[in-house]
């Protein structure tokens, strides 16, 4: 069936390939963290990335934890000859070594000889993940159990006795510290040798310095505190790492599929080959995924897309790894493998992210290259010049800098930005946003401009009926019946929505001596009539262009729809409207993104009447129409020097000028496209443009909690070396202070894995 005048001008399209340079994985995963950038480290930072011609080899390390561990990696490996690049994923605890080495014996040597327990792994192999990761072993916990003891038995030995140095109170002092400490003892070992100032170093110097003065008691104490608090971090903060974790749980293990004599069997997913038919039970998990090739059901898609309602599907509807079926029995054809799944890729993208620092955790760490070694510096000071030049007690102001040492590890302070990024982009990966990293997540508060485009973004991309005027005589009923019945006999797009708009096809009436006009419409015999479908130049030709047929078409033709009249030879039974129908949440998301102050603009290359209708209907702030992709990147290069940070939603893979020149990159329902995962910056994993709006809610609560922890953490530290100062500050206080912190700031950067949007 063919267009009007005022037919649709399709949008040019292109493809798209939004490139991010990566940056040094700086992120802590788990355990005690601190600054992964101290400035006493030596050896150059080596790149992420391999250079041309060299090997990659991976290793698992188990207690590689956070950045104090990837320093002293990187301290020990920079220096050595054919190592030209390191690579460390902290969240699953792998690190890969680019190299040119005829033999890795070296670098194992090296590693095992700063305590890295490093275990070889294929280099695609799967990390597996101990379900008792993070947790102690029973001789762990009885050692803590002693040292606990034992420390508490000095405290209050010397506490009633009055004898901070008595055998017995060193007897229970050394083994406190030998039970509980040893572990910290010997990493500060190991930070010494490699000239690395991290919080072991710090709190091994505070014990051993405590020890020198004669405060048994007090180093005994702040070991076995400083042990409980790694094991009390260690779990807080294993929550972040579990969070995303378990997305990669989604998807089960089994699959049910048919084999060469048509049986079910159960097998793994790992051997499932692409093709393969899979069953799935109601209240199954899909494992992998696939076309719907037998069977109805509705599909819980939350998993993947973030949908609150389930999903009908029907032979030929996508289904994905990881979804639930709710009801009826499915039979699937298995598009890809496990490894390659969406869900996979979900899995993958964020545990990459991980790697990208985001702005506030790159200031983080250039503050805490300069503060930590400067307080130890101040501390050294503060026990030194007093007594040399006032004639101040030596012990009480040497007592006073091991406080301040304590104090010193920015820890609180490093260990807030990546754990509420994490929570975040992890938080967003639930609702169904694919963060591509926590710079965006960052940036999605300033975002003062989205330009969004029209075909498939704000509308639903293929027309549909949206007004039937019936003439005298006629009925709506009857009119959709008899242009569907015409219709059925055409491909063309304006018909296939005339023909869903109709009765079901069972109830079409049959036609005769068909015939499609070029440029003008269809004709065909029903019941002996002949009835025509057509535009206006065809009810020209027809002489059945009347005054009051005219007045429907230009009403209609204002409002930029384009109209089929269906008519006998005696005259027009009635008018058919059809265009490009808006997202059902087009407008309550416009509106939204309205409320948070964000202009909105619509780019399109369609013309300017459609355009005009679109943008009042939805609501935008401006439309801009008639537009090629060249256009599009100079309307967002305006937008950006109007507005400063300016993002651009599309479809993912389309209009690359202005999604490459845009600040953030948004693709419309990402799910299923490999293209849009892969180079969207924000990808929305189905076409609920609501998600828009939650975006920048979500990176606004980010912001705040960011605000709040790194005041919090240096606002801790700043009143403590005050008191330190006064000398109203003990070691032990100062290493609940220290910890009370990192678990404050933890806590407060997972509550954004919460439901609610409060912050």
């Amino acid at each position: 069936m063919p267009h009007d005048s005022h037919d649709h001008t399709h949008e040019h399209k292109h493809d798209h390939k939004h490139e991010h340079a990566p940056k040094p994985a700086s992120c802590c995963s788990s355990q005690h963290a601190c600054s992964s950038t101290p400035a006493t480290s030596s050896g150059p930072a080596l790149p992420s990335a391999p250079i041309a011609g060299a090997s990659t080899a991976k290793y698992r390390i188990a207690n590689m934890d956070c950045p104090t561990e990837e320093r002293l990696i990187r301290n020990k490996l920079a220096t050595m000859a054919g190592v030209v690049g390191l690579d460390f994923n902290l969240m699953n605890r792998v690190l890969d070594v680019h190299h040119t080495l005829a033999s890795l014996a070296t670098v194992e040597a090296a590693l095992h000889g700063i305590g890295m327990q490093a275990i070889p792994l294929e280099a695609d192999a799967a990390v597996a993940r101990d379900p008792d990761e993070g947790s102690l072993s029973g001789l762990q916990k009885g050692l803590l159990v002693v040292s606990g003891l034992a420390a508490a038995g000095a405290e209050a030995l010397a506490w009633t006795t009055h004898a901070d140095s008595s055998p017995l109170v060193i007897a229970l002092a050394l083994l406190s510290i030998a039970t509980g400490g040893w572990p910290t003892l010997k990493k500060g070992w190991i930070a010494l040798k490699t000239f690395t100032l991290n919080i072991n170093f710090l709190m091994s110097l505070a014990v051993f310095g405590a020890i020198a003065i004669g405060q048994w008691p007090e180093a005994a104490m702040v070991i076995f505190l400083f042990a409980i608090a790694e094991l009390i971090e260690g779990l807080s903060l294993n929550r972040a790492r579990n969070a995303v974790h378990s997305l990669m749980q989604l998807a089960p293990d089994t699959a049910t599929v048919a084999d060469a004599s048509g049986a079910w069997r159960q097998v793994s997913v790992a051997t499932v080959a692409i093709g393969t038919l899979m069953r799935v039970k109601p209240g199954e998990r899909i494992a992998l995924d696939g076309v719907v090739a037998g069977g109805e059901s509705s599909v819980n898609q939350a998993p993947i897309t973030g949908e609150s309602m389930p999903v009908d599907k029907a032979v030929g509807d996508v289904v994905y790894a990881g979804t639930i079926n709710e009801r009826g029995l499915l039979d699937v054809t298995v598009t890809a493998n496990s490894g390659n799944s969406t869900l996979a890729k979900i899995v993958k993208v964020i545990e990459e992210t991980q790697g990208k620092q985001a702005p506030t955790q790159r200031f983080v760490d250039n503050f805490a290259r300069y503060y930590t070694p400067a307080v130890v510096v101040f501390a050294i000071l503060v026990a030194v010049l007093p007594p040399l030049l006032l004639g101040q007690p030596f012990m009480a102001w040497v007592y006073k800098a091991l406080v301040m040492l304590v104090i010193a590890c920015p820890c609180a302070l490093v260990i807030s930005t990546p754990v509420t990024v994490v929570s975040g982009l992890t938080a967003a990966a639930r609702r169904g946003i694919l963060v591509k990293g926590g710079q965006f997540l960052e940036t999605g508060y300033r975002i003062k401009a989205i330009a969004v485009d029209k075909t498939g973004t704000l509308t639903m991309g293929k027309p549909a009926v949206t007004d039937v005027v019936a003439m005298e005589g006629s009925s709506r009923d009857a009119i959709l019946l008899l242009a569907a019945s015409l219709d059925a006999n055409s491909a063309h797009p304006l018909a296939a929505a005339i023909v869903k708009a109709g009765p079901p096809a069972g109830s079409h009436l049959p036609v005769t001596q068909f015939a499609a006009l070029h440029g003008r419409g269809v004709q065909g015999n029903i019941d002996g009539q002949t009835y025509y479908l057509g535009n206006a130049r065809l009810m020209t030709e027809l002489k059945l262009l009347t005054p009051a047929l005219q007045a429907i078409l230009a009403r209609l033709e204002q409002q930029a729809y384009t109209a089929m009249v269906l008519a006998t030879s005696a005259g027009a039974l009635g008018v058919i409207a059809v265009a490009d129908v808006l997202r059902p949440t087009a407008a309550s998301a416009i509106a939204r993104l309205n409320a948070l102050g964000v202009a909105t603009v619509m780019l399109t290359g369609d013309n300017l009447l459609t355009a005009q209708r679109i943008g009042n209907e939805v609501g935008v702030s401006l439309v801009k129409a008639e537009l090629l992709p060249e256009n599009k990147l100079d309307e967002i290069k305006a937008l950006q020097q109007q507005f400063g940070v300016v993002a651009m939603l599309g479809d993912g893979v389309n209009d690359a000028p202005a999604l490459a020149q845009a600040d953030i990159g948004f693709a419309m329902g990402a799910a299923g496209s490999d293209t849009a995962i892969e180079t969207a910056d924000v990808a929305l994993m189905d076409d609920e443009l609501g998600k828009l709006p939650e975006f920048i809610s979500l990176s606004q609560r980010t912001r705040r909690i960011l605000v709040q922890n790194i005041s919090f953490a240096i606002g801790i530290k700043a009143v403590f070396f005050g008191l330190a100062l006064a000398g109203m500050a003990t070691l032990w206080m100062a290493v609940f202070a220290d910890v009370g912190a990192s678990l404050l700031v933890v806590a407060n950067g997972l509550r954004l894995l919460r439901n609610n949007q409060q912050a």
